[in-house]
């Protein structure tokens, strides 16, 4: 099988989920190809479009807020969003590559791909069998505009959710949020703890803002060094991401603790969370994801206004996560919380119970299954 994942730049939940199934898609020896389809604009198109969506991210969340509740009410109003109208142009740029590049299935993580497919559907490209994967735990704007035929949920209980959006319940398959298979691997925490080199006598605490760095992550630092002065058996690790600005003012200001460690990107997130006693993180579907697969104590902090709030309160209301938002005074309670086993044993009882470790794999079986189907007419889904 040949298979086509489109992502978006618009933060690294998107990318981190479409190349966990290109992962598993290899593993299971199958061909699979990462793009994003603004890059066949040109013009550094695909930049552009993941460097507006970060700035506003980091620099105002709020305005990021207030454009999302937007979406959220353009939505309710019969007809096509904008957002489709603008997508509008990018069909010819993709008729072109699907005439030259043969797939037997399209997956994205993003709805503005999908609703470039769905608009060139209806203009008459052959288009192969499309599945949009969720990458927050609701129903995002205009989700329901791709028309896929099958759409990947986060969980059973949210299928509620994108029903009463106008998507076929028969179109909906809650296999998970796909992440890579390193974070579900049954490694202990002494083990990472040694991979890394990490001083087995301490308590980590792992903080990051996701791929963009974002949330508040300075105030958050100022409220944990007062913590680990309290508890010097603790030891804080910061993953700045892309953020490079963050990056130099936290050196600026810790670099010289040695309570501190700070990093700027890893390819090392799996063996950090295993190696953590708590993951304190704003509240990414794709981030969130993997604390829970890797049965990694997690504290929610600082969503950025949208589907961050939604990721946030389902981990909340079931169990998943402690969410402080940005009461960052209540984090020292909050970890101290933490050093209860049966606290720690039962949040993980519960992200077991609503994560799929295998996301990736079982996508890509019924992409299996979609590639067949469109072969075969009389096949059923």
């Amino acid at each position: 099988m040949d298979a086509l994942i489109l992502s978006c730049s618009t933060g690294g939940g998107h990318n981190a989920a479409a190349n966990a199934v290109r992962e598993a898609m290899e593993r299971l020896g199958h061909h699979a190809t990462v793009m994003d389809l603004y890059r066949l604009a040109g013009h550094d198109l695909d930049r552009k479009v993941g460097n507006s969506y970060v700035k506003i991210a980091q620099r105002t969340p709020r305005l990021f807020g207030v454009i999302y509740k937007l979406g959220d009410e353009v939505r309710k109003i019969p007809g096509h969003s904008p957002v489709y109208a603008i997508n509008k142009p990018m069909r010819k740029k993709v008729q072109a590559f699907l005439e030259t590049h043969r797939y037997d299935v399209v997956l994205m993580t993003h709805p503005f791909p999908g609703e470039i497919l769905a608009y060139a559907k209806k203009k008459g490209v052959p288009v192969p069998p499309r599945i949009y994967i969720a990458t927050d735990y609701v129903c995002t704007p205009f989700t329901e505009e791709t028309g896929c035929e099958a759409f990947i949920t986060p969980a059973q209980v949210l299928n509620q959710d994108f029903i009463r959006r106008g998507i076929p319940e028969e179109r909906l398959f809650p296999a998970g949020i796909p992440v890579r298979q390193a974070f579900g691997q049954a490694i202990s925490r002494e083990e990472a703890v040694s991979a890394l080199g990490l001083d087995p006598g301490k308590r980590y605490l792992l903080l990051s803002g996701g791929s963009i760095g974002g949330g508040l992550i300075q105030r958050t630092m100022a409220v944990l060094t007062s913590y680990l002065a309290a508890h010097p058996d603790s030891h804080l690790i910061v993953i700045c991401g892309n953020n490079w600005r963050l990056l130099e003012k936290a050196q600026a200001l810790y670099g010289e603790d040695p309570h501190v460690t700070l990093l700027g990107t890893t390819d090392r997130m799996a063996l950090y969370m295993k190696a953590s006693d708590a993951f304190l993180s704003k509240p990414g579907g794709l981030s969130s994801t993997e604390a829970a697969v890797s049965s990694t104590p997690l504290i929610h902090i600082s969503p950025i206004p949208g589907c961050e709030n939604m990721n946030m309160s389902f981990f909340q209301f079931h169990g998943m996560s402690l969410a402080v938002g940005d009461q960052l005074d209540r984090l020292p309670e909050v970890l101290n919380s933490l050093r209860d086993p049966a606290v720690v044993s039962r949040m993980q009882a519960n992200q077991r119970a609503y994560t799929n470790p295998h996301a990736a794999e079982d996508i890509c079986h019924l992409a299996e299954q979609m590639a067949g189907a469109a072969d075969d007419p009389s096949a059923d889904v």
